[in-house]
């Protein structure tokens, strides 16, 4: 028998401090009026806290934003204003992935009121914690922003490409998460809590042609992209929903109907 101390997964116990809050009515704060992006990562933080994960402090720029120190994982963080855009969200200069230097990415993302009338404190309505392999299966790709000179008249003028990717949320892609709390892992996590309730089977499955460059014209401002087979075209990944017990473990979670095309974002 191996006398090296297994490490478990941190998410179970992040998923069930997470719904808890939520069921229990823990409130997001705002610090302050201009408080528009950090107020739903502070929930999440006091979550982590709870929990007694040490993580290093997260930054702006920082990829993910919760790196733990004890356990290759991580945590990313996207709060969505609730009616509004949920459908997608805006991931500037970093492709959503499961893994990224040697950590396993967990996505949280909560909504909550979009219209809170002036209140500084208001809660969650509903949150999903989704491995990034539930968003994309593919971690090869390396992010890179470019650029060159010698646009303009003058020809000194700096032409940078930042690239912004529009992802689909696991509210999108999956029916069964309105009002609740749901842990969506690869089907090969198995389960440590018996507070966790499975709830649903899911499947996505890789598309025959992926983009692999794109070019754009400056004078026509047209972009053009250039596509390849997948080389693991048809591989389907295979995932399950997870909900604590008494916490509507009778609502089932399953893929939307209308399926998500690689290629309807322009």
């Amino acid at each position: 028998m191996s006398t090296v101390e297994q490490v478990l997964s941190t998410v179970e116990q992040v998923f069930l401090e997470c719904a808890s809050a939520r069921a229990t009515g823990a409130l997001i704060r705002k610090v302050s009026a201009s408080d528009k992006e950090f107020h739903f990562q502070n929930w999440v933080q006091a979550r982590l806290d709870a929990c007694d994960l040490q993580y290093d402090q997260p930054g702006r720029n920082l990829y993910p934003d919760f790196r733990l120190v004890h356990h290759a994982e991580g945590y990313e963080v996207k709060g969505l204003g609730w009616p509004g855009r949920e459908a997608n969200y805006d991931s500037n200069s970093q492709v959503p992935s499961g893994k990224h230097r040697g950590r396993d990415v967990f996505y949280i993302f909560g909504r909550y009121p979009n219209d809170t009338n002036g209140m500084d404190e208001y809660p969650v309505t509903d949150l999903v914690i989704c491995h990034g392999d539930f968003l994309n299966a593919d971690s090869s790709y390396v992010h890179l922003n470019k650029s060159f000179r010698g646009f303009g008249s003058y020809g000194d003028i700096l032409v940078r490409d930042r690239k912004m990717y529009v992802v689909p949320t696991p509210f999108a892609l999956a029916a069964g998460t309105v009002g609740l709390a749901t842990l969506i892992v690869p089907a090969n996590f198995v389960p440590e809590s018996k507070q966790l309730i499975r709830v649903g089977e899911l499947a996505r499955v890789e598309v025959e042609k992926i983009v692999v460059s794109y070019e754009f014209d400056l004078r026509t401002n047209e972009m053009l992209r250039h596509m390849a087979p997948n080389p693991s075209a048809g591989v389907e990944h295979r995932f399950h929903a997870y909900r604590p017990k008494g916490q509507g473990e009778q609502n089932q979670v399953t893929l939307t109907s209308a399926r998500v095309e690689a290629l309807s974002y322009e």
